[in-house]
């Protein structure tokens, strides 16, 4: 409430100085594949900055093929390219490390974040008839991976951490057939990697019987990604909290930017974000805690903005 309540002040201050501080702004969004979850929240966001500056800033979404593309293009864009990328993926580029190896570039470096955006956050959705309460009851199961997907490839992973490979039946099905599939019996569950609450299990969750495994702290530090709460009641049925794993995911500019639109650009997102939470479930999870995800540079735009409104930030944020 504390961080609320600063933000609305905040806002009525900058309302009074907006109109002469700003001429119309235009910046590209560039996120995921059309009619991803990622591509519907570019969409969004696009919506929340038209609206929160009264038309002063115009935001296009483009589709993009993937993180790794999103990153590779602030070699050849401007001062108004806005990406989401994990955080950790800058990292590897501004290092020269796995998939940018030999492809660095000092554009890298003048990477800057704005703001954190809904976690990838993986989920493994088991129908009730399957009896599984637990990783270790997976062992005989029929899965549904899907293919080609964070999700697909994570749970891949996890099976094999977790002493299952080659234990479990992993089904020859697109996850865009999951619900249908596991309604059906076709299967006994499916892995999907998305921010929650995540469609298609809000699809299984309504139309089935289902539960979603909660890993153990012991299995989160194993699989080394970010722990994340799914709270009680996010889906149907969901009478206790879900703990689970996260990549964390945040929207980032570079240092062609100039530090006025950055700095509208991030607070325009946080005075919104109720806003944007009322439209769309999962921007509600999107804290100024997440923050902590970033651990590379933000823009000086978005620091000034951070440090108004009394959100601590680290070393490595500066």
């Amino acid at each position: 409430m504390k961080f609320m309540k600063m933000i609305a002040a905040t806002a009525t201050a900058v309302a009074l100085i907006a109109p002469a501080a700003w001429a119309e702004t235009r910046v590209t969004y560039k996120s995921a594949k059309t009619g991803s979850s990622y591509y519907q929240m570019g969409v969004e966001i696009a919506e929340a900055m038209k609206a929160g500056t009264n038309g002063d800033v115009i935001v296009t979404v483009e589709e993009s093929q993937g993180s790794v593309q999103n990153v590779m293009e602030v070699r050849a864009r401007g001062g108004d390219y806005v990406f989401t990328t994990p955080p950790a993926l800058v990292g590897l580029a501004q290092g020269g490390k796995a998939m940018f190896e030999g492809k660095g570039d000092p554009a890298f470096d003048e990477i800057r974040a704005l703001f954190p955006i809904p976690s990838l956050t993986m989920h493994f959705v088991m129908s009730a008839d399957s009896g599984v309460e637990s990783f270790a009851d997976l062992e005989g199961k029929t899965i549904l991976l899907g293919s080609g997907t964070f999700g697909a490839t994570e749970g891949e992973k996890y099976l094999k951490l977790f002493g299952l490979e080659g234990k479990v039946t992993i089904a020859d099905v697109e996850l865009s057939n999951a619900v249908a599939a596991l309604k059906n019996g076709q299967i006994d569950g499916f892995v999907t990697a998305g921010s929650y609450p995540a469609p298609n299990v809000i699809e299984a969750a309504a139309s089935a019987d289902v539960k979603v495994l909660s890993l153990t702290d012991e299995q989160v530090a194993e699989t080394k990604r970010t722990r994340l709460v799914i709270p009680a009641g996010t889906y149907a049925g969901q009478d206790a909290d879900i703990v689970t794993t996260s990549l964390p995911v945040a929207a980032f500019t570079t240092t062609k930017m100039d530090d006025e639109t950055a700095y509208l650009l991030t607070k325009t997102f946080w005075e919104r974000q109720e806003a944007l939470g009322n439209a769309a479930a999962w921007w509600n999870a999107v804290t100024p805690d997440m923050l902590s995800n970033i651990t590379s540079a933000i823009h000086p735009g978005a620091v000034k903005y951070y440090k108004e409104v009394g959100v601590a930030l680290s070393d490595a944020h500066m």
